[in-house]
Order: C-alpha cells, then sequence, then structure tokens
C-alpha cells in the first residue's frame, strides 16, 4: 500500500497544474458549500433566538379560548388574574423571568398620515423587555404608572415625521367592541433591529392599556423567558391547568420551524450541485491521466500487477487529492464562516420583506456547524472518490499487449 502510496504521489507530480487546479476546485466547492450552510444556519437560527426574545419568549399562557387572529379583547377570552400566574412561574427554578401583556389592534393618526399597529401593554419595569429598554435611541423609556405616554419605533416615527415630545392620536379597540381614541405624548423611540416588528408596534404601560380598553385587571398573555429553551416542554406541563393553553417557542415560531423545514430540500439541492461540479473536474482529471498513461499501465501489468493494484492507484490518487482539498476547503470555509458571524452580511430593506413574522434584522451573521462541517466534509470526500471509481475501472480494462502498442 505504501509503495502504491508513492507511486500516485510521483504520478500526481507529473503535471502540477493539473493537479493544483483540480485541488483548487474541490478546496473551493467545499468552501463554498460549508460558507453557504453556516450563513443559512445562522439566518434561521439567528431568526428563531430573536423572534423569542423579541417577541414570543419560550412559553406562553393564554385563555383556551383566547382568539389570537383576532387579537380578541373579550372578558372570557382574556386571562382574568395574570398576576397570580406570574407568580406561579417564577416561582419554577426553570424560569428566569415572566411577565403578562395585552395586545390590542390600534391606528396611530397624526394631522395628515396613520398607520395600522398592534399596541402591547407592557410591564416596563420586567426583564422580558429589556431588549427595547437597551434599544432606546432618544428620549426614555415608559415608567408603570405613565398615564400618557407612549413608546414607538424610530423607523415609524421617521416615515410619520415624528420626534419625542410630540402628541399622536391613537385608536384602539376595545373590550365592548366599540373603538376609544386618545392623545398620547412621545416618550420615547426605540430600535429593536427588526423592521418587520418595529414598524408595526406601539408600547403603552399595561395599567394604562387595560384601563384604555377597558378590560380590568386582564391580559391576553403571560410571557415568560427560561434559563435553558429546552426545558419548555417540562415547564409547560408544570404550568399547565384547566382553562389554560400553554404554548412553548416550538409552538409560537411554528410557522418559521415549518418554512425552515420545506426550505431545507433547496439547500441541499444546491449543495448537492455544487459537490458534483467538484465531481466532474475530479473525474475529468483522471480519465484523462488515464489516457496520458495506458502505455504505462501496459507495462505495469507486463511486469506483474494486478487490475485491483492499478485501480487502487488511481483510487489512491483521487483520495490524495479529496484529503488535501477537503482540509484546505474545511480551513477555507472555516474562515468564511467567522466572517459570516462577526461581520454578517448586510440586507438593509430586503428585512422589511419578513414582517412581523421573522425578526430578521438589516445584517444577518452566520454560525459554524461543527457536526455539519464533518458530514459535507465527509460527503464531499466519498463523492470525490466515488466520481473516480469509473476511470480507475477503465484503467484496469485494457489488455497489457494493445495498452503496450497505444503511442
Amino acid at each position: 500500500m505504501f509503495r502504491l502510496w508513492r507511486l500516485a504521489i510521483r504520478d500526481l507530480q507529473r503535471n502540477k497544474r493539473r493537479s493544483a487546479l483540480t485541488l483548487v476546485v474541490v478546496m473551493l466547492g467545499l468552501a463554498l458549500v460549508i460558507m453557504l450552510h453556516g450563513w443559512e444556519m445562522g439566518a434561521i437560527e439567528g431568526s428563531i433566538e430573536n423572534n423569542i426574545r423579541i417577541q414570543t419568549g419560550h412559553i406562553q399562557m393564554r385563555s383556551q379560548s383566547y382568539e389570537e387572529e383576532k387579537v380578541s379583547l373579550k372578558w372570557d377570552q382574556l386571562l382574568e388574574d395574570p398576576w397570580s400566574l406570574v407568580a406561579q412561574a417564577q416561582a419554577l427554578p426553570e424560569v428566569r423571568d415572566a411577565a403578562p401583556v395585552l395586545w390590542a389592534s390600534g391606528i396611530i393618526n397624526t394631522s395628515d398620515q396613520s398607520a395600522g399597529l398592534r399596541v402591547y401593554g407592557i410591564d416596563p419595569t420586567a426583564e422580558t423587555m429589556t431588549p427595547f429598554r437597551e434599544g432606546i435611541v432618544a428620549g426614555s423609556f415608559l415608567d408603570p404608572d405613565d398615564r400618557s405616554g407612549l413608546l414607538i419605533s424610530r423607523r415609524l416615527a421617521e416615515s410619520m415625521e415624528l420626534s419625542v415630545g410630540d402628541n399622536v392620536s391613537l385608536m384602539v379597540n376595545t373590550a365592548d367592541e366599540q373603538p376609544d381614541e386618545a392623545v398620547f405624548e412621545i416618550r420615547g423611540l426605540f430600535d429593536s433591529g427588526f423592521p418587520g416588528f418595529d414598524e408595526s408596534t406601539v408600547f403603552l404601560p399595561l395599567s394604562k392599556a387595560q384601563a384604555f380598553t377597558r378590560v380590568g385587571d386582564r391580559a391576553s398573555a403571560i410571557i415568560a423567558f427560561l434559563e435553558d429553551q429546552e426545558e419548555a416542554e417540562s415547564v409547560a406541563a408544570s404550568l399547565n391547568a384547566p382553562g389554560l393553553t400553554i404554548l412553548t417557542w416550538r409552538d409560537l415560531n411554528q410557522f418559521m420551524l415549518s418554512a425552515v423545514e420545506s426550505s431545507m430540500g433547496v439547500l441541499y439541492l444546491m449543495y448537492g450541485v455544487v459537490l458534483a461540479i467538484v465531481a466532474v473536474v475530479v473525474a475529468n482529471t483522471m480519465l484523462m491521466s488515464v489516457f496520458e498513461r495506458t502505455r504505462e499501465m501496459g507495462i505495469m501489468a507486463s511486469l506483474g500487477m494486478k487490475g485491483r493494484q492499478i485501480m487502487g492507484l488511481f483510487l489512491l490518487e483521487s483520495a490524495t487529492l479529496g484529503v488535501l482539498g477537503v482540509i484546505l476547503g474545511v480551513g477555507l470555509g472555516s474562515i468564511g464562516v467567522y466572517y459570516l458571524a462577526t461581520v454578517g452580511i448586510h440586507i438593509g430593506d430586503m428585512a422589511d420583506v419578513a414582517g412581523t413574522e421573522l425578526a430578521m434584522g438589516d445584517t444577518i451573521y452566520g454560525a459554524f456547524q461543527w457536526a455539519d462541517t464533518v458530514v459535507l466534509a465527509l460527503v464531499c470526500l466519498i463523492i470525490n472518490l466515488a466520481a473516480s471509481l469509473y476511470p480507475a475501472w477503465f484503467a484496469t480494462r485494457k489488455e497489457p499487449i494493445d495498452a503496450l502498442r497505444t503511442l
């Protein structure tokens, strides 16, 4: 085996340019696949994580009769005693924080513009509001007892030509299905980094939102964050009670998870196309080598080298190119993923297309996947070896006397 490997190295060195170009193709093909996979996985994981952090939380507790699509404010569809449910959730060691939220549909109006949005009644002191407290870019965050202030996003303020201190009219639906309208002062502007969410959201203190929508002390849901999201199912089981619906982050992000599953087939097809191109190049290289060395193979066969040894020689040449290409490809691809994970790719206004279902920012970052990288590297190597099987088999088909007559 060692002697065959020495012959394989010697043969690869005969045409250094061709061997080098084949090596580069293997390296670039695998590196491209690793970078694409890292970027896609980073985008998927980042969107789910941000959706949890910005909108859904890890656990939501709702009334079984709550109609989310209608943003219902009917008393019998809301949580009657939300703070006791908060205390129950916070008593669990797996729960990092929990807070009530009230959702309502609303329209914000100025003298010449209006915009439909969702009104969030929040507990301004809750840890769940940390992303928005940290995202204040002008003015200040809300106080729990603020009765006349609200918080809007910087993007919404820019589109409606508003600033901190301006007064706006806010109309909301109410529990008795009669809209109500009041004037509020803009206390601050926030930027969560997710345009689809920012442009359709306004925050009010929970007590003010409850009074404004006439729901008493009720809330739409309890949002809880966990120390470990993988404990969501067990926490949901602990919190389950008659009349309640407990939703985990998987339930709340079902649209995104389904989209991921359907898109993975397309991604794997892309990877397959890239690796197939690499395989064609490797097969072409090996075939050219077979045609150039037909006489040499005849001499080796006449000297007693068996067909399986000749076949093994060409497979060793392919394996050497494949292993070196895979090592270099993993290194180059890892550097590319590191760049994507730290710098990312700026997509700008394309993030607006995501809407509120996907918490997608204007920059998408990659994420390195060690296990997936190993699998991709092995698949690339196996494909390269498979592509060299025909040239290696073809090299053993000619009889020694016929090979010796080849010019």
